[in-house]
């Protein structure tokens, strides 16, 4: 049964712990983390400021090293992998969609496409590339450059980058935060429909209720732990329950700053 179950998950995190620091000066980012993400899906990330959700993406992704606890991604436990392997797979099964756009301006709109699978030392298959640009909307663009694209375009070109290589799971930062609200809109579809129509795996982190919307889940970090998590999400419901966390981490913090006066 537990291979079953494994061969469903793109990713597993398992009692992770994430600390920066060290005794009396040690921050605890991630405390005890077990989640994972299925094949297919599109989960969102939120939690108040500081509450460990980008530091979950990161170790996820395998961009940094939990101080304890297993990740398994696209069946790989990362511990295992040494520096050369770990970026073997960041680059062949990763997709990366950050909320600067990362583009190479002296670039054409299919070069930037491209340069991953250049990078690692492949021939890009033009034909996929060019599926890719239309399955984005940018088929007609391709030739152009990042300076003459909208804030939106460069990133569908941005997402496209990130599908070309066939990746097990695409993990997304904040990607609609420099984006007005209805092209904001236009990116999260395309991401869903990613999910939806092609089995893709994405994990966003998102401070924006209506964007986490669009996730098939949403998983709420507070303080670094697990804080539950909403499916079919509506917005309204997201952020009713991110204000109950704000006020939750409130009344913990107040609640360990008193106990320390009263140890003094």
């Amino acid at each position: 049964m537990k291979n079953n179950i494994d061969v469903l998950e793109a990713v597993r995190l398992t009692a992770v712990r994430k600390t920066y620091g060290r005794r009396e000066n040690e921050v605890v980012a991630l405390n005890d983390v077990t989640t994972a993400f299925r094949k297919g899906s599109f989960t969102a990330i939120m939690g108040p400021s500081g509450s460990g959700k980008s530091t979950l993406l990161q170790c996820a992704a395998g961009l940094d090293q939990p101080t304890s606890g297993s990740v398994l991604l696209d069946g790989h436990e990362l511990s295992d992998l040494d520096e050369t392997e770990l970026t073997r797979l960041r680059r062949d099964r990763i997709g990366f969609v950050f909320q600067s756009f990362n583009l190479l301006p002296v670039l054409t709109v299919r070069q930037n496409v491209a340069l991953p699978l250049r990078l690692a030392g492949r021939m890009p298959d033009w034909k996929r590339i060019s599926e890719v640009l239309e399955r984005v909307g940018l088929g007609k663009r391709s030739n152009h450059r990042p300076s003459e694209l909208s804030g939106g375009q460069q990133q569908r070109v941005a997402i496209a980058r990130a599908l070309a290589t066939e990746p097990a799971v695409i993990f997304a930062d904040e990607p609609t935060g420099a984006l007005d609200t209805r092209t904001a809109g236009d990116v999260l579809a395309l991401l869903r429909h990613s999910a939806v129509s092609d089995g893709q795996t994405i994990v966003m982190v998102t401070h924006d209720p209506v964007a986490a919307s669009y996730a098939d889940r949403v998983l709420f970090i507070a303080d670094g732990r697990l804080a539950g998590e909403l499916h079919s999400p509506a917005p309204e419901s997201v952020a009713e329950r991110m204000t109950q966390l704000g006020a939750y981490v409130d009344e913990e913090r107040h609640g360990d700053a008193t106990q320390r006066q009263g140890n003094r």
